[in-house]
């Protein structure tokens, strides 16, 4: 399964002429378009919100998401065990979010982390590093151009 995201101005052309025409290109392709409901769009783990001439994002999690990931108390590599936090944390800096949700989203990630035995300071250096680790990549990145 692919996931293609198409955003249109639905006053120059409709989303139904765009799925008639994509579904005629190839017999064995079929677009099932979503439509918005409500001025947003879910997309992967993204939740595109439209208001009026701009987009803005949040975090998506699907109803059947728990917020089960490996214990901190388990028996596993430290790498393997914050793997998940680390994936949370970097998405939540890195997605252009308004700071009222990135707050939301710091709310979650720290509820999550507790219900699986992390203290709030473990998660709090994981995020230190990925700024200390971005800062890093982006100097790298500026030095070479």
């Amino acid at each position: 399964m692919n996931n293609i995201l198409l955003i249109c101005n639905s006053q120059s052309i409709t989303p139904e002429t765009i799925h008639n025409y994509i579904n005629q290109v190839h017999p064995n392709l079929q677009f099932n378009p979503t439509y918005e409901n409500n001025n947003s769009i879910n997309f992967m783990e993204l939740s595109i919100i439209r208001n009026q001439s701009t987009l803005q994002s949040d975090i998506y999690r699907k109803p059947t998401t728990t917020d089960t990931t490996t214990n901190f108390s388990s028996n596993h590599p430290t790498g393997h065990i914050t793997a998940a936090y680390r994936c949370y944390i970097n998405r939540m800096l890195s997605l252009p979010l308004t700071e009222e949700r990135r707050q939301t989203e710091r709310r979650t990630i720290q509820k999550m982390a507790q219900n699986n035995n992390f203290s709030n300071t473990h998660i709090a250096k994981l995020k230190t590093q990925i700024h200390h680790e971005a800062h890093i990549r982006t100097t790298k990145d500026e030095s070479n151009k």
